[in-house]
């Protein structure tokens, strides 16, 4: 499934648009890796998404992801 099958499959189940569904999950995973009280261990994993250390988009997000539950 494509990302972009990901958005409207998730859009069409909560009765919003694929911007909203996009929107909404950049500002989670903004306050995720804003989150001043994060543990070492978050930093950790944090830094295993997004090399450069820079925050990741959504794409970003789901492809770590998804390869993560692949390899397991």
């Amino acid at each position: 499934m494509g990302m972009r099958s990901i958005y409207r499959k998730i859009a069409k189940q909560n009765g919003v648009s694929v911007k909203e569904v996009k929107d909404e999950m950049q500002k989670a995973l903004d306050d995720a890796w804003n989150n001043p009280d994060k543990s070492a261990d978050v930093r950790f994993n944090q830094m295993k998404i997004s090399f450069n250390g820079e925050k990741p988009s959504v794409d970003e997000f789901i492809r770590y992801c998804s390869a993560e539950i692949k390899n397991k």
